[in-house]
């Protein structure tokens, strides 16, 4: 098979061209002919070192990715509910490697079929895994009630442009969304549905008097502490990641106490393969988000030969939405 390699931890030229055997499924895995493999965050990270670490995680060389689209090669043993050509997409969580391939291996269970959706599998990897990170994020974390208010910063990135969405699925009163003042006039023109989107860089004149109920936090750094004036009792942020790449942010947790406020952590990978029963209601909620063009992720296309460039694009914030690799 075809495969992206990170040779190294380092800059993205560790990342090179290899063709290596192609894998085979273990109990409870499918094998996946790769139409389609996502660029996230996370694989940047990964790469730069940032986890090296933490146990279970992996160590170069290793083939970088945790979400593809394809079709089913070959079932595992105990595989029950899928079929050789049926194409599908994996959520995150199935593993921190091995989706910058030609063929992939994934867990069955976090693996949901695309069979009769009529889903484009480019649209499929880009905004299932995500769109099923917010479900869960919103109903099993935050409990989005219907009616409340949502504030989602970031709004263009990969993960946060899933949260509008979904959250309006789930009754959500309004969305507001911030990005950089420089990013302002290409999210204004977005086709996500959020009600309005602002500087970040000036939230609390721009919000005024409106307090949001859950607020939505994949940046990190001055923004974080900032939401916390912006927040209603009984608020609850979620953060989900730290695009700022400010890690050694805190936050002053007597604002917490005397605001009635929560902070409330969720990485879908270090949660969702041991709650595996909450895959499938997640991804039907998610594809359904999608059918419903709630999800309208702009998503840009590169050759798997190409995984060092997405990698660089990623990491200089010129990416607004998703990049997917192509074998």
């Amino acid at each position: 098979m075809h495969a992206a390699v990170a040779t190294d931890f380092g800059s993205p030229d560790v990342l090179v061209p290899t063709d290596l055997p192609d894998p085979a499924p273990g109990p409870g895995q499918v094998a996946i002919d790769v139409t389609h493999a996502a660029v996230g965050l996370i694989d940047v990270y990964l790469r730069q070192g940032l986890y090296k670490d933490q146990p279970g995680l992996p160590q170069p060389p290793y083939v970088p990715g945790l979400e593809v689209a394809g079709t089913v090669r070959a079932l595992g043993e105990g595989v029950e509910g899928l079929r050789v050509g049926e194409p599908v997409v994996t959520l995150s969580g199935n593993g921190a490697e091995g989706g910058y391939a030609s063929v992939a291996l994934a867990d069955a269970a976090l693996t949901a079929s695309l069979d009769g959706t009529g889903a484009d599998p480019a649209l499929a990897v880009a905004a299932v895994p995500n769109a099923a990170t917010a479900y869960l994020a919103l109903t099993e974390v935050a409990h989005l009630k219907p009616g409340e208010r949502v504030l989602v910063h970031g709004a263009l990135g990969g993960l946060a442009s899933a949260f509008p969405g979904v959250a309006r699925a789930l009754g959500a009163a309004g969305v507001t969304g911030t990005v950089r003042r420089s990013s302002l006039d290409r999210a204004r023109a977005s086709a996500l549905p959020y009600d309005e989107v602002v500087a970040a860089d000036d939230l609390a004149e721009a919000v005024g008097d409106r307090r949001f109920d859950v607020v939505v936090d994949p940046v990190g750094g001055r923004v974080r502490t900032d939401s916390l004036g912006v927040m209603a009792p009984m608020g609850r942020m979620l953060l989900v990641g730290n695009a700022s790449g400010d890690w050694q942010h805190t936050v002053p947790t007597n604002a917490l106490w005397g605001g009635n406020l929560a902070l409330l952590g969720y990485a879908v990978g270090f949660h969702l393969p041991h709650h595996p029963e909450l895959a499938h209601p997640a991804a039907r909620a998610a594809l359904e988000a999608v059918r419903k063009g709630l999800v309208p992720i702009d998503v840009q296309t590169l050759p798997l030969s190409e995984a060092a460039q997405a990698h660089r694009l990623l990491e200089n914030g010129s990416v607004g939405g998703r990049i997917v690799l192509t074998p």
